[in-house]
């Protein structure tokens, strides 16, 4: 069994924002300048990020469309829903109310309008 372990790195646009999420060799990327330096180099795109697939760091794993903040030095989702607040713990966005149990194996889907959850009848 051979495995490949691999290396993720966010490309980064303006105010921060993920614009893909791409894999590096960890024989490539042995430190994380290493692997921004490869890409920078490859690329001639100067702005990379590593990101954990596991959320062993930086708080989420990197999607596009997200945003790196380099304050908190974490990766934010986009905020799925005006009223939801950021969670400076685990900088993730959370609804005013938590999601209640799933009935009958039914989860239920948040309503904006409403600022309620909705039982999902799809």
């Amino acid at each position: 069994n051979i495995r490949i372990i691999m290396a993720h790195f966010a490309k980064l646009g303006l105010n921060s924002q993920v614009l893909e999420v791409v894999v590096v060799s960890n024989d490539t990327a042995v430190t994380e300048k290493a692997g921004v330096d490869h890409l920078v180099n490859v690329t001639k795109h100067p702005f990379w990020v590593q990101t954990s697939y596991n959320k062993n760091f930086r708080k989420n794993y990197a999607a596009k469309g997200d945003t790196y903040d380099h304050i908190r030095d974490a990766f934010i989702p986009v905020k799925p829903y005006p009223s939801w607040t950021l969670n400076e713990t685990t900088c993730r966005w959370e609804p005013p109310t938590p999601e209640p149990e799933a009935v009958d194996g039914k989860h239920s889907v948040w309503n904006e309008e409403t600022k309620q959850w909705d039982l999902d009848n799809s």
